[in-house]
């Protein structure tokens, strides 16, 4: 939705992302101060012919000073489009910091598997976590290719052999696969270890 949100945007302005960085907007409303050398005096010279006759901006970064010479109705369009930029992206990061990807961030990868490490975390504690983790599989993992799921515990427990193609059918098998976990699984110092060799050890893991 925001990249469709974002593609609307640049058409409804007829403009590039890259063109609202402020030295591309200074240089589409205004001329930089140039100087140049002069043989003649042995040294480099402003040109001065511009002085008083236009509002001057000053970067702050580099020094660099441009004389302003657009009318009001082009600044105005500019701001309209900072406006709809600032707009997208904090639509962007809302989205960002939604629901599972808050917790997991945006899984991008197409072949995954996500290692389970309960630890010993109270009753209350691992169902959180298998409401999170069935939220990432529901929302995200839906989207992508392959997925398996490890536990590490002291007896290590894999949902598959190797990475399954997603569909419905096998997201849904997944996230009862999760709730039937037994909480009391025992959990060994090294399992977190040797889950993640077990997950690495399928060539088609990306992630």
């Amino acid at each position: 939705q925001s990249l469709v949100s974002s593609s609307k945007w640049l058409q409804r302005y007829g403009l590039k992302r890259n063109k609202l960085s402020l030295s591309q907007i200074l240089s589409q409303i205004g001329f930089q101060l140039r100087k140049d050398y002069v043989t003649t005096l042995g040294k480099p010279v402003a040109s001065r012919y511009a002085d008083g006759l236009f509002p001057q901006y000053k970067r702050a970064q580099d020094g660099s000073v441009y004389n302003l010479t657009a009318k009001k109705e082009l600044i105005l369009h500019f701001v309209d489009c900072l406006i709809g930029a600032i707009e997208l992206y904090e639509q962007r990061m809302e989205w960002l910091t939604s629901e599972s990807r808050q917790i997991f961030g945006v899984i991008q990868e197409q072949c995954i598997v996500i290692v389970l490490d309960f630890g010993t975390a109270a009753p209350t504690e691992f169902d959180l976590c298998r409401d999170a983790l069935s939220m990432v599989l529901v929302e995200q993992v839906i989207q992508i290719s392959r997925f398996n799921l490890i536990w590490a515990a002291e007896d290590l427990m894999k949902w598959q052999q190797k990475c399954t193609a997603v569909c419905e059918r096998t997201v849904k098998s997944a996230v009862t696969w999760l709730w039937k976990l037994d909480h009391m699984t025992a959990v060994s110092h090294t399992s977190s270890a040797e889950a993640l060799l077990e997950a690495m050890g399928d060539e088609a893991v990306s992630s």
